[in-house]
């Protein structure tokens, strides 16, 4: 199935580097787990996210237990974890879920 660019793109460690590392634009990865708790409640804030910032920016979320490689190279030791890459490199990162205000001023600062 093939998502919208208004919604959250769910990314695997095999789609990594083409959709977060070679993205032409900033892209938000929201680093979860099915049962974790917190991170259901960070995903309407995401895919709010991805609707305002279509075209501009990219959303992804990245299931940790199927994809421990990915959580293992970033260190991601709790979830959820979101992280701003641009160009390529980590260049903010936030551990727990936020207000949407603080993921709107990290995105800000590279768009």
């Amino acid at each position: 199935m093939n998502q919208t660019a208004t919604h959250p793109i769910a990314v695997t460690e095999s789609q990594f580097e083409q959709e977060v590392l070679n993205s032409d634009t900033p892209v938000l990865v929201d680093f979860w787990a099915e049962w974790c708790g917190p991170c259901r409640a960070l995903a309407p804030i995401m895919e709010s996210l991805s609707e305002d910032y279509s075209g501009r920016a990219k959303i992804v979320k990245l299931d940790v237990d199927s994809n421990q490689q990915i959580a293992l190279k970033y260190g991601i030791r709790s979830i959820p974890t979101v992280m701003l890459f641009d160009k390529g490199r980590v260049v903010d990162a936030m551990i727990g879920v936020r207000p949407k205000a603080a993921y709107i001023e990290s995105l800000d600062k590279v768009i």
